[in-house]
């Protein structure tokens, strides 16, 4: 079985992505009173014709198999970590069904106590 060939994504595209998850999580948490949500769907839509795509990693779980995040731990516990801050988004070539990870997502991860949920 042969390897795929790596996806070469022009970093001023990454950056761009980037940024749009930034403005889509400044507007989760401060509101969208001028309705720039639509703008935000309408240039994610233009990357998707293009296979591009970012996923936010927050809340989900992580463990050290994951490779398409890069980690840093917070507090002292190792088991049970779940994602709880997202410095960059994970970004990917192809459909939601199939794609590759052409930026790992740069996340913040903490011990998840029994019976706290996210």
């Amino acid at each position: 079985m042969s390897t795929p060939a790596p996806v070469d994504v022009p970093k001023s595209i990454l950056n761009t992505l980037n940024h749009l998850y930034e403005i889509e999580r400044k507007l989760a948490l401060h509101g969208d009173p001028a309705n720039i949500q639509r703008n935000v769907e309408r240039i994610k839509d233009s990357y998707a014709d293009q296979n591009l795509f970012y996923e936010d990693p927050m809340g989900q779980p992580f463990s050290e198999t994951r490779t398409d995040l890069e980690a840093s731990i917070s507090g002292d516990a190792a088991e049970n970590l779940v994602v709880t801050e997202v410095v960059k988004p994970v970004i990917r070539f192809g459909t939601r069904e199939y794609s590759r990870v052409v930026q790992k997502g740069i996340v913040v991860v903490t011990a998840q106590r029994q019976g706290e949920s996210q």
